[in-house]
């Protein structure tokens, strides 16, 4: 069976646990699954067996779903195309970052190969979407991993650069936008109260200046989504 073949529904899927295992290597949990999509449990269940039978994930009774190596081949094109057409939209048609997840979510399914290698050449062949994903190669390669983690890990006092940021949450991406927190920006983490999950960031410039901005507060959820590289050598990124 070719991707082709699978119905929109199976292409989602593959893509889902694929960027779920993204974020978090371990197999993923029906439960997962079901409240990424929205659907029942039985749903995903139903659905898992369809994907075995063709050789596209592994899924043991009571167990996490993983992709098979076919799965990951397909799940990794889905990928390309979904953030390209994200990359596509914001570079070309003016979109925000939190306008394109559900664009690229229907457009995905509709293009052709042909027409997916052109928008590749027409961008120049970007490796990373506009919210900080790797976009995998014609061939499935990914680019090199960054050293990035959660921003919930990231020590009191340290200077980071926002390197990835989840698009499943839209209202999250239009309130960092509207703090201009963005792919790129640099920030230093504040000191952490006590018995408090929540993270203090103060915005810098790109002399890893204070911009003069209030300091912001983000929730454990908004900290777990936000990927971000520690800073040790602060050369300035301006010319003088």
């Amino acid at each position: 069976m070719t991707l082709e073949e699978l119905s929109a529904n199976s292409q989602d899927y593959l893509k889902i646990i694929w960027d779920l295992q993204e974020w978090d290597s371990r197999p993923i949990q029906p439960s997962a699954l079901a409240n990424r999509v929205g659907v029942k449990l039985s749903t995903v269940s139903g659905a898992m067996a369809r994907l075995t039978t063709a050789g596209l994930v592994e899924h043991q009774p009571y167990g996490g779903v993983t992709l098979t190596d076919k799965g990951r081949k397909y799940a990794i094109k889905m990928v390309r195309r979904h953030r390209l057409i994200e990359t596509f939209l914001v570079q070309k048609l003016g979109y925000s970052w939190d306008e394109v997840h559900e664009e690229a979510e229907s457009l995905e399914h509709a293009v052709s190969d042909r027409m997916i290698e052109r928008v590749d050449a027409l961008l120049g062949h970007p490796d990373r979407d506009p919210h900080g994903d790797p976009i995998p190669s014609s061939e499935g390669i990914l680019p090199d991993r960054t050293n990035s983690v959660p921003l919930s890990a990231v020590p009191e006092h340290a200077i980071v650069r926002v390197d990835r940021v989840s698009d499943e949450d839209s209202e999250m991406l239009r309130y960092l936008q509207s703090q201009q927190v963005n792919v790129g920006s640099l920030l230093r983490v504040g000191s952490q109260a006590p018995y408090s999950d929540a993270i203090t960031v103060i915005p810098l410039d790109q002399d890893y200046k204070e911009v003069g901005k209030p300091s912001l507060v983000f929730g454990s959820q908004v900290a777990d989504r936000i990927r971000v590289c520690e800073i040790s050598d602060r050369q300035p990124l301006t010319k003088e």
